[in-house]
């Protein structure tokens, strides 16, 4: 596991456009995760918590500032060296699920252990599968799935490659209540039970205050940190003393 902040942003700036459309979507952020840890990215929509998610992926480039995450600086990696260090470090559990159409459930959660050249990788996904509940379901495709399933595929694969950060955007949007509940759980048992650092952005405030520590966004910037008491056995005291700013 990462020593200190297990992302680290610094000044970051981003605008997204072209010309006259071009606009500054994150304005100088400063931000550090600890290890371990969940946060969770909450604010209007439009106002960048989204982009500041990709950001910390690796999926969008700051134009300025420093990124570092996992103990590697992002900013001067190729977009090779982009996807590679996000196959070793990150996994991502999007709104929309993001699963490949044409491939069975075991195949989707294969797909970034064949990637990385694993031999184990068929083995490793089944097991993943199994731990969300879906070992009945292995070779079935997307379109033979429900919602709440295919977001269960989506969980095993970010989970697969054991990641240091799990990222998550809006991952109950598209799901009911109930459905998104047992999501949600899931997510938070896998991330404590592996110590993964939890960053995912959200609308609902029920599951924002599930972690550890809330980060609001307004208009490009941190507008606000709450840091909840009851998180404490899980932050370090330099987490208590430095946090975002905008």
């Amino acid at each position: 596991m990462t020593n200190g902040p297990v992302i680290a942003l610094k000044d970051v700036h981003l605008a997204l456009g072209e010309g006259a459309g071009r606009v500054h979507i994150l304005k100088g952020i400063d931000l550090d995760i600890q290890p371990g840890t969940s946060v969770g990215l909450v604010g209007p929509s439009g106002s960048g918590k989204s982009t500041l998610l990709m950001v910390m992926a690796g999926l969008e480039r700051a134009d300025t500032g420093s990124v570092k995450v996992a103990g590697s600086d992002l900013g001067p990696l190729s977009e090779d060296q982009l996807a590679q260090f996000r196959g070793r470090n990150v996994g991502i559990i999007f709104q929309s699920f993001h699963l490949v159409p044409n491939m069975t459930a075991l195949e989707n959660v294969a797909v970034p252990l064949e990637l990385a050249g694993d031999g184990q990788a068929f083995d490793k996904a089944r097991q993943e599968l199994d731990a969300v509940g879906l070992g009945h379901r292995l070779h079935h495709y997307p379109a033979q799935m429900s919602g709440g399933e295919q977001q269960r595929v989506a969980v095993a694969r970010a989970l697969v490659v054991r990641p240091e950060i799990l990222i998550a955007d809006e991952p109950t949007g598209n799901l009911d209540d109930e459905t998104g509940a047992q999501i949600v759980d899931l997510m938070f048992s896998a991330q404590k039970e592996r110590r993964t650092t939890l960053v995912l952005v959200t609308h609902d405030p029920a599951l924002a205050e599930r972690c550890d520590r809330v980060i609001r966004v307004r208009s490009g910037e941190v507008d606000e940190r709450t840091s909840k008491p009851a998180a404490a056995g899980n932050r370090t005291a330099q987490e208590a003393n430095t946090g975002a700013s905008a």
